[in-house]
């Protein structure tokens, strides 16, 4: 089993990687704020389970969670919220670190919509398509 955190607020992916089984809370800094829990009351217990199941538990920055979401809404079309951009972002650097086969089933739980966090995502993405509230201007868009 493998945990993910953003890193501006990952006190269980730093006990886990330094071997501690206390997790130390930490003040979040970071845009995944449905995951920013700085004293994680089950932290302990998370690590516990990533041991015994030869698991761990990793984190990304803010930019690498607004990349997972991009990845995932061009490869997917699925927008996540910025907790889903932390799940897709730590699998992909746990695969590129191989910690997890990418020939194997990996089931990735991501159950944010983006809506909710469009600030994290708007700096770089803008709207691809300005249009009236008519059925014309959503054809003229190309959008029909």
């Amino acid at each position: 089993i493998f945990g993910a955190q953003a890193e501006g607020c990952s006190p269980v992916s730093t006990a886990f990687k330094a071997g501690h089984d206390v997790v130390r809370p930490q003040k979040p800094r970071t845009i995944a704020k449905s995951l920013a829990i700085g004293n994680p009351a089950d932290g302990p217990y998370v690590l516990d389970i990533a041991r015994r199941t030869g698991g761990a538990v990793e984190d990304v920055n803010d930019e690498q969670i607004v990349d997972a979401i991009k990845l995932l809404a061009r490869t997917e079309g699925i927008f996540a919220e910025t907790a889903g951009g932390v799940t897709v972002g730590v699998t992909k650097k746990l695969i590129e670190d191989g910690l997890l086969d990418p020939s194997l089933t990996t089931v990735v739980l991501n159950t944010g919509d983006g809506l909710k966090t469009l600030d994290a995502v708007a700096p770089t993405t803008g709207p691809s398509a300005i249009i009236r509230p008519t059925l014309d201007s959503f054809r003229e868009a190309g959008l029909a």
